[in-house]
């Protein structure tokens, strides 16, 4: 596994950065628990999140845990997915779908349809292993 540190003069940098990056399995943003750079990280996480099959918030990627939710895809040519294929159509052109997933991504930051509210109710989303129209309770 190859981490990445670097420094930067400003977002501007940053920003650069992340749109010259490779496509990796995982990649992840420490920031501020307090909320301080909220607009940073809404800068960034759509930049990195186009280059990772699982992007992390404010942890280290784990090992493998063989779950509903695993991903080991990532953006074309990283999918591991099986129904995927480079013969014939449609699934040649499923190859270059992208997984995605968010590890540990504080629920304010998720996409509407990770949160705990089901956005409209009649989404279907696995929950603790069962699939429910509902919201999550907690």
């Amino acid at each position: 596994m190859l981490r990445l540190s670097l420094s930067v003069r400003d977002a501007t940098e940053a920003a650069s950065v992340l749109n010259h990056l490779e496509c990796n399995l995982t990649g992840g943003i420490y920031s501020d628990t307090t909320g301080s750079d909220d607009a940073l990280y809404e800068k960034f996480a759509p930049l990195l999140r186009a280059r990772v099959g699982r992007l992390l918030n404010d942890k280290m990627p784990t090992g493998v845990a063989v779950t509903a939710a695993m991903n080991h895809g990532g953006p074309f040519p990283a999918t591991g997915h099986p129904g995927f294929t480079a013969v014939g159509i449609p699934a040649s052109l499923r190859r270059f779908a992208m997984l995605q997933c968010f590890d540990n991504v504080r629920p304010a930051r998720l996409p509407a349809a990770l949160q705990n509210q089901n956005p409209n109710g009649i989404m279907w989303r696995l929950i603790d292993g069962q699939w429910s129209q509902g919201d999550v309770a907690g």
